[in-house]
């Protein structure tokens, strides 16, 4: 499989088959759940759909293969051993500090949906949280901003059914100045924007969880 060099996210997504003028080239969408004991935030559930162009070469690897099957458990460990090398695209914080990660996720796998991949893992926290009268915020982005990583609907970051009446998840879209957005128009699949610049988290959505 050939190397897509602008985007670490990129690594496992093959070469593009198409030709687009403006970041991002790929799109993936996201839907993430809390992993919680009802008193603790112990994770992050996430389901990562890829867009049908992007998910084409892991598909065609894939072939006629059912669900369980070998190459299944191939194509994700792959994947997250990519998604790994970039901590997950994803920052978590808490009181202004970074949370930390465990560097392997408790669970992974890989799917079909239709013409589409679907990555499913358990981001797990280094140190479970509290979440009585806490406030946190994560964000999962490609710095790059050669993928577009986001939530179709707000209701996509879930919270379980045991937080729904003490806690709230809110997510916020920014809206990137008319010069950011010029600038990623003007990038082609080439191109990639100063790595001090995080192009991508000028565009990354903000989850806040905030528990009474």
């Amino acid at each position: 499989m050939q190397i897509v060099k602008q985007s670490a996210l990129a690594l496992f997504l093959a070469v593009f088959t198409f030709t687009v003028s403006a970041h991002p080239h790929s799109f993936i969408s996201l839907k993430t759940t809390l992993v919680t004991d009802g008193t603790q935030l112990s994770g992050l559930k996430m389901r990562w759909t890829m867009d049908e162009i992007t998910s084409a070469d892991l598909l065609y690897d894939a072939g006629n293969a059912k669900p369980g099957d070998e190459v299944w458990k191939k194509l994700a460990a792959e994947v997250m051993a990519n998604v790994l090398g970039q901590h997950y695209f994803t920052e978590f914080w808490h009181n202004g500090q970074k949370v930390k990660f465990l560097n392997r996720p408790t669970e992974y796998g890989m799917s079909r949906e239709g013409h589409q991949a679907v990555l499913t893992f358990v981001l797990p926290l280094t140190q479970p949280q509290p979440l009585a009268g806490q406030k946190y915020t994560f964000s999962t982005f490609d710095p790059s901003y050669y993928v577009d990583m986001s939530y179709a609907e707000d209701s996509d970051a879930q919270l379980p059914a045991e937080l729904q009446k003490r806690c709230t998840l809110a997510v916020h879209t920014p809206k990137p100045s008319e010069e950011t957005l010029n600038f990623a128009v003007s990038l082609d699949k080439e191109d990639a924007p100063p790595e001090d610049m995080e192009l991508g988290k000028q565009f990354a959505q903000q989850v806040t969880l905030q528990c009474q």
